[in-house]
């Protein structure tokens, strides 16, 4: 694991000590979130991630907890806390996209028959949200709900990836260099910004050849929120026999309309239909 914008926060200079606490404890809540339908994380892991001494974790914590932000099983493994669905409860009533999206990954998977998800930027990594079965026998099993990956692995990292500017990708993919030769050796940093910059040319639609498992292929693409940024990502997954160069064609087609049916819906504007295979 590495978080290495809260180990920054952690390592901050000049930063008054009020401040540098509530960021500490935002950048806990945050961190955990990403690891809340994997079981969370223990007070181990987290000073191990955050670079925070244990006095220092353990007092930020107990007070999240206190505060209802997370709570604590017998496992001794922290998660996210009932507060904490009240917030994002009321975040999702204005800015909805992601319950909007689940309609698009809905008709994705039931157009195309194949595997659709959800995913979404966390820092330096992306992490899926949601994953809706087609009704293809033979499915890729490699992305679930709460996995978490470097930013510009598979399809849909790649296309959040490269919908970044090209300055910010850079600086993703440096930080993320140990994980990914630790854990992606055939995937480098200077290979992702080649590929991002693949998919810019091909109007923002990246393809997944097989490179985090040999037959599980994938296509994505990004969604823009509604300030242009980056919001999240919609992506297909299949065996590669069924990803070949023309199929491909198709599955674009449909993400594109998808994506501009989220970036309308967002927009306040109407939303276009989505073709059939």
């Amino acid at each position: 694991m590495r978080n290495t914008d809260l180990r920054s926060t952690a390592q901050a200079e000049q930063v008054p000590a009020g401040t540098q606490s509530v960021r500490r404890a935002l950048g806990l809540l945050s961190l955990i979130s990403q690891y809340d339908r994997s079981g969370g994380l223990n007070l181990v892991d987290l000073v191990a991630e955050t670079g925070l001494s244990k006095p220092t974790a353990h007092r930020l914590l107990a007070e999240l907890v206190h505060s209802g932000y997370l709570e604590q099983g017998s496992d001794r493994r922290y998660r996210l806390g009932s507060e904490s669905y009240i917030i994002g409860s009321a975040a999702e009533q204005r800015h909805g996209l992601q319950h909007k999206a689940l309609a698009s990954v809905v008709r994705l998977a039931q157009v195309s028959e194949d595997s659709a998800f959800i995913s979404v930027r966390r820092g330096t990594h992306s992490v899926c949200l949601h994953r809706e079965e087609g009704s293809w026998p033979i499915r890729s099993h490699v992305l679930q709900a709460g996995d978490r990956y470097p930013l510009g692995v598979g399809a849909h990292g790649l296309a959040l990836l490269a919908a970044l500017p090209a300055k910010e990708a850079s600086a993703v993919t440096a930080a993320n260099a140990a994980e990914l030769a630790a854990n992606f050796p055939t995937i480098t940093p200077d290979w992702l910004l080649e590929q991002a910059d693949l998919v810019r040319r091909r109007g923002g639609v990246a393809i997944n050849e097989g490179r985090v498992v040999p037959e599980s292929w994938g296509i994505g693409i990004a969604v823009q929120g509604a300030s242009g940024e980056p919001a999240m990502a919609l992506s297909l997954a299949a065996i590669s026999s069924r990803l070949g160069p023309e199929r491909q064609v198709r599955l674009a087609v449909l993400l594109r309309e998808e994506a501009v049916r989220l970036t309308q819906s967002v927009r306040g504007t109407e939303s276009p239909h989505i073709s059939s295979l």
